[in-house]
């Protein structure tokens, strides 16, 4: 904070910046919040404002965000429909008020003072997430904020208060949550994503009924057996689960969680008379995925890796079982030839399935080694040789297709020794 230019206002340090200090974590970055102030002299003293709904300020040198003391009343639908009102008269406690959680309810004076009107570091000692107020429910992103701090804090033993947990599902029965914007869920959902325990955001999710609302055809699996000899875990849902966790161990790119996710979705939609098993679940999980990443807005990446992953999981699985032409199809389909990257984030994230099944956590993928070595060896054949050998057209891609599939044969029957 830049003392000259904020001398002559009442700031104090508040929110994420307050919490993660008192828990010992990095603090990324640091909100201001400004007491007694108008706009009027917060421009005079050459704050930028870029609050359009209410009157958020950037420092003219640090670039931090300073925000006039304001409080909140509900008069529309989702997460934009309020008034607001940031006279200089809105006390600190006002402000405080109108915050999700108590953890986020503390503030901290230039003197290192605590104003914590509503014990939040009491919250923090107990480890425990609850709500400021009963105005938490007039604003259903919240529900989805509280389940990432779930997640985020689940190492540290957090969990949220049976009373905030109770008002979530009140406000999943609502319908409040169907008129949140699409990129406001799919920021929610990406960043618990990249947490070390995003299984929490949606175990929290689900346990509200805020699942049910949001993404119906993952909330559906639980319940849905599977084969008992393939999974010792047996529920559909809980080996989702499980393979959310095996995809954290292997990557931190939120396409191979988001897949995770995703890869099952049609094991819902098996009549029950057909359980455990799944025929073709591949096949069908394919529209449920197209419906949850426009719903989403999911980026192109995370859809496409999905898609891929939910189809051919199987076919990786059981690459030793594939002749080598149905290996370089599937390379095909992959479009592994212009897409390396993702051909390594689909490997992984069908390791994770793979492995995220009761018994199987510390398990070896052998076919993740054999499909890479597999497509190496098929790189190293090119069009030169056979254009030399006076070959056109496509005589050309036919000979490269069968030398390629030459190659596979070679790789795989070194793995089969």
């Amino acid at each position: 904070m830049d003392t000259e230019i904020t001398s002559d206002l009442n700031v104090y340090l508040v929110g994420g910046a307050v919490r993660d200090k008192l828990l010992n974590r990095e603090i990324v970055e640091r909100d201001w919040l400004v007491i007694g102030a108008s706009v009027d002299k917060m421009l005079q003293l050459g704050f930028n404002q870029v609050g359009k709904d209410f009157p958020v300020f950037l420092h003219p040198q640090s670039k931090e965000e300073y925000a006039l003391a304001r409080t909140e009343r509900k008069q529309g639908k989702g997460y934009t429909g309020f008034a607001c009102y940031a006279e200089p008269d809105v006390t600190i406690e006002q402000d405080l008020l109108r915050r999700d959680l108590t953890v986020n309810a503390i503030a901290q004076a230039e003197d290192g003072t605590m104003i914590d009107p509503y014990n939040g570091q009491a919250d923090i000692k107990n480890k425990l997430l609850r709500h400021v107020s009963a105005a938490f429910a007039e604003d259903p992103l919240r529900v989805l904020r509280v389940a990432r701090f779930a997640a985020r804090y689940h190492y540290l033993g957090f969990s949220v208060a049976p009373e905030t947990m109770q008002l979530m599902t009140e406000m999943a029965m609502t319908g409040e949550l169907n008129n949140l914007t699409p990129d406001r869920v799919w920021k929610e959902f990406s960043r618990s994503l990249e947490e070390n325990n995003p299984e929490v955001f949606i175990e929290v999710l689900r346990s509200c009924g805020a699942l049910a609302a949001l993404w119906p055809s993952l909330d559906a699996l639980w319940g849905v057996p599977n084969p008992e000899q393939h999974h010792g875990e047996i529920d559909s849902g809980i080996h989702t689960m499980m393979v959310l966790k095996q995809a954290v161990k292997f990557s931190n790119h939120i396409a191979v969680r988001f897949a995770a996710l995703c890869h099952d979705l049609g094991k819902g939609l098996t009549p029950k008379d057909k359980w455990p098993s799944h025929h073709g679940h591949e096949k069908s999980g394919l529209a449920l995925v197209k419906v949850i990443c426009k719903k989403f807005k999911v980026p192109n990446q995370v859809k496409r890796l999905s898609f891929l992953v939910c189809e051919f999981h199987l076919h990786c699985h059981r690459a030793f079982e594939l002749n080598p032409k149905t290996v370089l199809t599937l390379f095909d389909k992959l479009d592994v030839w212009r897409k390396a990257d993702d051909f390594e984030l689909f490997l992984l994230a069908c390791h994770a399935d793979s492995s995220g099944r009761l018994g199987k956590e510390q398990s070896a993928y052998p076919q993740a080694d054999y499909l890479r070595q597999a497509l190496s060896a098929c790189k190293q054949v090119t069009a030169k040789e056979f254009v030399e050998q006076g070959l056109k057209g496509p005589a050309i891609k036919e000979a490269m297709n069968k030398a390629k599939i030459d190659e596979i044969a070679k790789v795989r029957q070194h793995f089969n020794q």
